[in-house]
């Protein structure tokens, strides 16, 4: 049985994951760079290793320093939370050639999933609807120009390795494919070390729709329903919700369905996330699988009242799932605001600085998971997310109210947040009407109305103070009776 549990992360996530370990009476050891030496999720663990200094690449990405640090304290296990090595299939392999566990699946099916290319290998034999398009490496521009002709424009060239909508370009006409793909090739070879692209047709308007899936060791697979992901930035989410808007019952079993089969295709463990276009007929496409938990796995488990991480740690000391498919029912409804330190108004540049006043939110439907206090930096050296900002109510109408009460009660000072946008998002009547896709911020946001919106606040809010400051004025000048 596992009792102690190395949390090989940081911020949020690794704070999230560890007061569950505590919930199950583990222990729990944190790992650390020397710029976060007094962040929550180090005070909090058991014990604490610092493994190098801020670049992540000489700690956080230092494989081998968790290892010796997890075999030197007695760890039984590694849980990676997401990012950084939680998908890298190497680093899985040596946790389990140290014998250790590693709290995800195995290495084999990270690295099959790894790759957009050898995913959809896998998983052709299941009959699985995908976006027309090439299921091999791409290199020769006069091969694209004719792939690409059959399938027709508008394409899309894609990364195998990829994320993030890097190595990513969609191309319009003939004209332009050459130039496009070897951008890609470059992006690809640049961020992933991989330099192989594929081409598929590119779907004008989709929904980014995914499958939570859990799988154990003993032959059971289910589905947790559905998250929309389409609101995002530069291919990146911000806000996710579940369940859909645009998903009724018999959608929502046929893609459930379809991602237990691909968890299935690759012999999958633990828990997992399937990802689908949906186009504006409703028809599905795989896009690709998770390996890991998702940083909107809130919203899921609000809905369900199942503990994703719980979920997790069980399977890998090797215990069967106690849920069955038909026992899961969608409660009510839930948001997640991915709180970044960027500017909204300068098309999401980063920002830096000085936490000067950090105060959260509370109360019934609230819920933060933070990694942040006050007086902290927010430094360059790391993903600018700070925190993730969740909502529940009855009903979407209800859980949306919830999230702009919550944005209210927010106190963030010293840098810009994504706070304005997701204000911004959840007053947009595309997303309260559920119309909308993943071109929503490139279609309805304009920072210029924002920034109209923000002064015209301001001005009331001047307003408001002046006119206190007279009737008070006024008052005092009243003669005594």
């Amino acid at each position: 049985m596992i009792q102690k549990i190395l949390v090989a992360n940081r911020g949020e996530i690794a704070l999230r994951i560890m007061k569950t370990v505590r919930k199950l009476g583990m222990k729990t050891v944190a790992v650390f760079s020397e710029v976060d030496r007094g962040a929550p999720h180090v005070l909090f663990a058991d014990e604490a290793v610092c493994l190098g200094s801020a670049p992540s690449s000489e700690s956080y990405l230092r494989g081998d320093k968790i290892i010796q640090a997890a075999k030197e304290l007695n760890v039984d296990a590694i849980h990676p939370g997401y990012g950084f090595l939680s998908e890298n299939a190497e680093f899985a392999r040596q946790v389990e050639e140290a014998d250790l566990v590693f709290i995800g699946p195995t290495s084999k099916a990270i690295e099959i999933m790894g790759s957009k290319l050898a995913a959809k290998a896998a998983v052709k034999k299941y009959d699985i609807p995908m976006v027309p398009g090439t299921d091999q490496a791409v290199t020769d521009p006069k091969e694209a120009i004719a792939i690409a002709e059959e399938i027709g424009f508008p394409v899309l060239i894609k990364a195998s390795a990829g994320g993030g909508g890097k190595g990513m370009r969609i191309v319009n006409e003939k004209s332009a494919l050459r130039s496009q793909m070897e951008r890609a090739i470059s992006e690809a070879q640049s961020a992933f070390g991989d330099g192989a692209v594929f081409i598929e047709k590119y779907i004008g308007s989709p929904r980014h729709i995914e499958i939570q899936v859990l799988a154990d060791t003993h032959g059971n697979t289910i589905h947790l329903f559905e998250r929309e992901c389409s609101v995002q930035r530069r291919h990146q989410k911000v806000m996710e919700e579940a369940p859909s808007a645009v998903v009724d019952h018999e959608l929502r079993m046929k893609m459930g369905a379809t991602a237990v089969k691909v968890a299935e295709a690759c012999n999958y463990r633990g828990a997992g996330t399937v990802e689908f276009l949906l186009d504006e007929n409703k028809n599905f496409y795989f896009l690709e699988m998770n390996t890991r938990l998702q940083v909107e796995h809130p919203v899921t488990e609000w809905i369900t009242g199942v503990d994703l991480v719980e979920q997790q740690i069980r399977i890998a000391q090797g215990e069967a799932l106690g849920i069955t498919q038909d026992e899961l029912k969608i409660l009510g409804h839930a948001l997640e605001l991915r709180i970044y330190a960027e500017t909204p108004l300068e098309d999401f540049l980063p920002s830096v600085g000085t936490l000067e006043v950090y105060q959260l939110p509370s109360g019934s439907g609230i819920r933060v998971d933070n990694g942040m206090q006050q007086g902290m930096e927010v430094s360059i050296h790391y993903d600018p997310m700070l925190a993730k900002l969740i909502t529940y109510g009855p009903t979407r109408e209800a859980a949306i109210g919830k999230m702009l009460e919550a944005i209210e009660q927010y106190r963030i000072e010293g840098i810009q947040t994504t706070l304005s946008f997701g204000k911004f998002v959840c007053l947009h009547p595309a997303f309260r009407s559920g119309e909308f896709d993943t071109h929503f911020v490139r279609d309805h946001y304009d920072p210029a109305k924002l920034q109209e919106a923000r002064e015209s606040e301001a001005r009331i809010a001047a307003l408001i103070g002046l006119k206190h400051y007279l009737n008070i004025s006024q008052q005092l000048r009243l003669p005594n009776t």
